[in-house]
Order: C-alpha cells, then structure tokens, then sequence
C-alpha cells in the first residue's frame, strides 16, 4: 500500500471522510523555530490532503451537504503511522498561486484566511494533478467565496484536466461499446437475411425436384 493510500485509510475514512487528493510537499523557506524551542520529533513527511464529508440528507433539497476540508498529514521518521495536523475547511481558502503559468514548476503557495504556507511538490506532476483536483472541488463544493487560481497553468483550469480526461476515455468506452453492438446486431441481421434466403432457396428446389 502506497503513503496516500494508507493516509486515506488511517486519517480519514475512520472518520468517514473520503480523501480526494492529496500531495507531499516540503517547505519553500524555513519555518522560524522559537529559540527556547526543544524536543523536536526528528526529520518527517509532509502530506497536503483534500478530503470531504457528508451530512445528513436535507428534508427540503434532499441532497447530502457535504463538506471539504484540506488537512496537512504528516508521518515522522522512523514511524509507519501517520498524524493528522492543521486542517482548514474549503472555504477558508482565499488563493492558489502556481508560481509560474508558462512551465511545469513544483512550486506553490496556498494562503488561507488565517494562514499562508510556501510549498514545494515532491514532482511538477504531482502538483498539477492536485491542483487539478482541488480546482474541480472548489467548484463544485463552493458556491460563494471560491478561492482565486493565479499563476497556474491552463490544463489545470480547462479541458485537460485528469477529471476530463477520465471522463472522456469513459465516454469513449461506452461509445465504443455501442457501436461494437451496433455492429454484432448489424452483423446478426445479415445472418438472418442470409438464412432466410437460403431457406426460401432450399424451399423453392424441393418444389421444383417434387414437380420433377
């Protein structure tokens, strides 16, 4: 099982929260550490996770709110288990800012109402993929106050994106299916015809041999 499959599993669907995504990161610039500050717990992980929960159904919509949360997870060295740390819900999410629009840069930054963290991806790919995943959430979860995406690239915000993508291959594979029965009924009719010619063939030289 790989780190973001267990993080799922461990963090987040005891508390039936399903993670959406997530991306390990390592901070851009140094965090400054109070100087009387002791007892660190050594070299870690860092996860940035996208999860949501849903409620109760609404007696009037009868729809499941749901709610979305981005939650940093980390794993210390030496330990197989994984802890969960600062979580700030969707809509404390005020930017997104993918450093540089015209290349594929690991970078990024995420400010929050209260707070403002300098990422690194742990690859370009990675942080392209979450990013991705965080845009469709936010629009699809958020109806109001939707964070701003500046500096990201345009596959991350249009039709590129891996959720389009998916959705593509599956149209596709339903087409493809239709038409491969498409083509079998078409196929089974030519059989029909065939057999019903070759029957009324068989049929007219019985009475012609019985004539005979």
């Amino acid at each position: 099982m790989n780190a973001k499959s267990a993080i799922s599993k461990e963090i987040f669907a005891p508390h039936d929260e399903r993670m959406l995504g997530a991306v390990q990161v390592k901070r851009r610039t140094k965090k400054k550490i109070p100087f009387l500050a002791t007892g660190g717990q050594g070299e870690y992980l860092t996860y940035i996770c996208l999860s949501v929960i849903c409620f109760f159904i609404c007696s009037v919509t009868n729809k499941k709110p749901a709610q979305a949360s981005i939650t940093k997870v980390k794993q210390f060295e030496g330990s197989t288990s994984f802890v969960r740390r600062t979580q700030w819900m969707l809509e404390q999410l005020r930017q997104v800012n993918g450093i540089d629009p015209n290349r594929d840069s690991p970078e990024f930054d995420l400010l929050f109402e209260n707070a403002f963290d300098q990422w690194v991806a742990n690859t370009a790919s990675e942080k392209c993929t979450f990013f991705q995943v965080l845009h469709h959430t936010c629009q699809r979860y958020l109806t109001d106050k939707k964070p701003e995406f500046i500096n990201c690239q345009s596959k991350i915000m249009g039709g590129n994106s891996i959720l389009h993508s998916a959705a593509d291959s599956v149209t596709s594979a339903v087409q493809k299916a239709s038409q491969a029965l498409n083509e079998r009924g078409e196929r089974l009719g030519r059989a029909e015809e065939k057999t019903e010619e070759l029957k009324n063939s068989a049929q007219q030289f019985a009475e012609t041999a019985h004539k005979v």
